[in-house]
């Protein structure tokens, strides 16, 4: 499990979702330094429109492509998912 820093708190990014992230979304393998990124510093919050529990951090990593991290808060904080993106929720 590894701890990021999040306008919520601290986050969790527990090995299970770690392999499920990387299994549904190979491209993101690499990119677990951008996901820290956009945990510490998004530029955009969203709340999850089927979970009021949930919200969407966004943070642009290229030319109009946005990294998505999916933030689950109650007694733990912890990533759901992540995933890459050219559409922001809104």
């Amino acid at each position: 499990m590894e701890l990021f820093d999040s306008p919520f708190g601290p986050v969790e990014l527990t090995s299970e979702r770690w392999s499920h992230i990387v299994n549904f979304h190979p491209e993101l393998r690499t990119l677990k330094p951008s996901i820290k990124l956009v945990l510490e510093n998004p530029e955009l919050i969203r709340p999850s429109k089927t979970d009021p529990k949930a919200f969407i951090l966004y943070r642009e990593i290229s030319h109009n492509k946005h990294l998505a991290a999916v933030v689950k808060i109650n007694r733990r904080n912890f990533i759901l998912t992540a995933y890459l993106t050219y559409w922001i929720q809104s």
